[in-house]
């Protein structure tokens, strides 16, 4: 099953939120295009947790094309919406710059997401993709992380740097830089702690990390993903804010949009931080987590 059909399956619980709330999609393309159809879709798409800003700069890029474009049936706006959802997404690079070898990927994330997870899934990827990939265990906080992110080392074939509970992050970081230079190792997939208490401790643990990387591996090719559970709907937005003002992040990993009813989220997330969603996680599966298509994303909602 491609994107398309696993995020179509996925979207499902956010398409029934709507129509038990108000007006589906399906409903809303099928009536007529007036003001009351502009009126519908701004209420469908605020129920699907699109935000009220988002929502509203949408909707009145909708009007401008629908003038422009001379478009007369809704069927026409149907596919002209599509378009609008899929520009407004549009930010940014897609896919993960592993330009040089190594590569870092920094996970970052507060506990609950699924960050653990998401690491061993795209280390899976790699391999099949015949990279030499390195996971390394930075989280030493949560008591059993190590322990979890093995457990997909060995599921994904993939090798692991792990030191005690409780070590300095930075420690672990330095044994996987040089670790990866030792190995020649394509990909670095570092793990981070998800319960620092606030900002000036986020920023001096990952200036930290990134002071050894800097030195470890200078001039790599490196990503900053941030992994969000998509079912905290707005307050993920919240999230993204605070963690792009204290970290920087280069993208989103957006996790169970398969078992939300908020997965105008994703609009949102992408057009008011400009920071583009390159993974989509739409089942529990080792295949579940997805490559983001913003086209594909948009023909599945609307």
């Amino acid at each position: 099953m491609g994107f398309f059909d696993k995020i179509k399956a996925g979207l499902t619980r956010t398409k029934e939120n709507i129509s038990n709330i108000g007006h589906s999609f399906d409903q809303l393309f099928a009536g007529e295009l007036d003001d009351d159809f502009y009126d519908e879709l701004e209420e469908s798409l605020i129920l699907a947790d699109t935000g009220m800003d988002t929502t509203l700069e949408l909707v009145e890029e909708l009007r401008g094309r629908v003038r422009e474009e001379h478009i007369k049936t809704v069927e026409e706006a149907r596919e002209c919406m599509c378009r609008v959802i899929t520009d407004a997404m549009t930010v940014g690079e897609p896919t993960l710059n592993l330009s040089t070898k190594p590569a870092v990927v920094l996970f970052i994330g507060v506990n609950g997401v699924g960050k653990t997870t998401t690491i061993g899934k795209i280390g899976h990827q790699l391999k099949n993709e015949r990279k030499k990939v390195l996971l390394c265990a930075a989280d030493t906080f949560r008591a059993a992380a190590a322990e979890q992110l093995t457990i997909w080392a060995e599921r994904s074939g993939v090798e692991i740097i792990k030191q005690h509970e409780g070590a300095d992050p930075a420690a672990v970081v330095f044994d996987a830089a040089s670790a990866a230079k030792a190995r020649r190792a394509d990909v670095v997939l570092i793990d981070t702690a998800g319960r620092l208490h606030n900002k000036q401790n986020l920023m001096n643990e990952l200036n930290k990390i990134s002071r050894v990387i800097d030195r470890e591996l200078p001039d790599c090719a490196r990503e900053t993903l941030l992994v969000l559970d998509a079912t905290t709907g707005q307050n993920g937005l919240i999230q993204a804010k605070q963690f792009k003002e204290a970290a920087g992040i280069t993208g989103i990993v957006l996790t169970k949009l398969d078992g939300t009813a908020k997965g105008g989220i994703a609009i949102a997330i992408a057009k008011e931080l400009g920071v583009p969603v390159k993974y989509a996680g739409v089942g529990e599966g080792i295949d579940d987590l997805k490559p983001f298509d913003a086209a594909e994303f948009a023909q599945a909602l609307i």
